[in-house]
């Protein structure tokens, strides 16, 4: 029975304002996995690949929330790897991070190479169709399913640390999602209308999945709240600050083709 009444305390609203925060932040590298998964699509089916992987994200991440007592097994120790030099305690949670990290640079490098070696323009002149090679929507959505798990699995586990009550959990989620459902089309349209932000969202998702096997490893600051996330943080400042770079060049170039095509006639 869901006890509405936690609401009536300023505890719980500090708490949701507070999740939410971390889920819309720590979301950031899920948008942009997204937007680059659903860009396989047929361009028809892009929109409704976005929203229906977010929406299976976020089924995901509830029923992760919902096992709750089930997520403090997942930092228990399987077994330990001990080479004198280094010594580390392996539990699941590990083994999802490390799996999915490599995923994740094998799929930021991959397509890094194509993208710089033409190959979606290859493929575009022997097909007739822009967006290199296809994937199904069901593959789409099932991929952005599996690595939300490992996307959100830190996030998860310390929302059950930082909150009592699985509603106000649930409802951070879903604001969150919804959220990335409004601006979700606006930036996977921004990324694939100019190809620097591809390129930098690329090498974004590889520096993830090395930031995710170095944390598997125990190399990072383990879980503690307000260590876990440190590294990906300052990740995510590197990449405003070099999102910010690219807006102003972007705007610089067209500034410049705008008044270059004003002045043109003036040099005649």
């Amino acid at each position: 029975m869901i006890d509405f009444g936690i609401f009536t305390t300023p505890e719980a609203w500090i708490s949701l304002v507070t999740l939410l925060f971390l889920e819309i932040i720590l979301g950031v590298d899920n948008i942009v996995f997204i937007s680059l998964t659903s860009n396989r699509l047929a361009p028809e089916k892009q929109h409704i690949g976005r929203k229906l992987g977010l929406a299976g994200a976020m089924v995901m991440r509830i029923l992760f929330l919902s096992v709750a007592s089930y997520l403090v097994h997942l930092i228990a120790p399987l077994f330990t790897i001990d080479l004198g030099f280094w010594s580390h305690p392996v539990s699941v949670r590990d083994l999802v991070l490390f799996l999915g990290g490599l995923y994740l640079l094998y799929k930021g490098i991959r397509e890094l190479v194509g993208t710089i070696g033409l190959e979606d323009l290859e493929e575009e002149q022997k097909t007739g169709q822009s967006g290199g090679k296809r994937i199904g929507l069901l593959q789409a959505i099932g991929t952005i399913m599996v690595m939300d798990i490992v996307f959100s699995i830190d996030s998860v586990i310390t929302a059950v640390g930082m909150a009592q009550h699985l509603i106000i959990m649930i409802l951070a989620v879903m604001c969150a999602v919804l959220l990335m459902m409004i601006f979700i089309d606006t930036i996977a349209d921004f990324i694939n209308r100019n190809i620097e932000m591809k390129i930098l969202a690329l090498t974004f998702i590889a520096m993830i999945g090395v930031l995710l096997v170095l944390d598997s490893l125990g190399i990072n600051s383990g879980i503690e709240v307000l260590d876990m996330h440190m590294e990906k943080l300052m990740v995510y400042f590197a990449m405003l600050f070099s999102v910010i770079m690219e807006f102003l060049q972007i705007r610089y170039k067209r500034n410049y083709a705008k008044w270059h095509n004003e002045h043109e006639g003036d040099d005649d």
